[in-house]
């Protein structure tokens, strides 16, 4: 393992060989450490899942010289994601993501290693441009995905997400009232807590019935 991967292990790891596993993959604009990130981390590791989170290449260069940079082409993000499948999956995994982590990890969801896709936040369109579809391939896809979106996300509303083509195998629940990292509005009455505790339980239970069904 190396600094740019961080491993989140349940308190009980030890005792069971069939700890599900999930690689969480960042958003464009923060890295693994990003606050959202490691509280997803720590909240499905309480939950009993194995939460293995890595820096893809720009975000490496940026921790090291501090120079914001924009993400790296598709098929280097597409390869940085593919050499972590294969590390750490000796057998079907889970992968997903924050944001852009989520899409590039729906790019690989017929990767053999792959067992399915869990999405925080899926980027569907750039916001204010709902006709530019980002999305297209989730209608072709056959693994069985979570979606977990907020319903104010900027990069894909509840309402605008009634117009998206998608695969039966897609499951899209949406947060109440929830930003694109399912932040709340005060004035809605739902609070952040709840919203991401609802997150974490949804997440995990996801992962774990698509490893019972093996």
């Amino acid at each position: 393992m190396n600094e740019w991967v961080t491993v989140n292990e349940p308190p009980n790891v030890g005792e069971s060989a069939s700890t599900p596993t999930w690689i969480f993959a960042h958003g464009a604009g923060a890295d693994k450490d990003h606050e959202f990130m490691s509280r997803v981390a720590t909240g499905l590791a309480e939950r009993g899942i194995r939460v293995v989170r890595f820096n893809f290449p720009y975000m490496i260069k940026r921790s090291q010289d501090g120079k914001r940079r924009p993400p790296d082409k598709a098929a280097t993000l597409l390869a940085s994601y593919t050499q972590i499948i294969e590390q750490w999956a000796d057998k079907p995994v889970v992968i997903g993501g924050k944001s852009m982590g989520g899409r590039i990890a729906s790019l690989l969801a017929e990767h053999p290693n792959v067992r399915a896709i869990a999405c925080l936040g899926f980027p569907f369109h750039p916001p204010g441009k709902p006709d530019k579809n980002k999305g297209a391939h989730l209608a072709s896809i056959t693994k069985p995905c979570l979606i977990l979106q907020g319903e104010r996300d900027r990069f894909g509303s509840e309402d605008e997400c009634q117009h998206f083509a998608l695969s039966e195998a897609i499951q899209l629940h949406f947060i109440p009232d929830g930003d694109h990292s399912f932040v709340p509005r005060k004035r809605s009455g739902y609070r952040f807590e709840s919203n991401m505790i609802l997150v974490l339980d949804q997440l995990a239970q996801f992962i774990w019935e698509v490893y019972d069904e093996k």
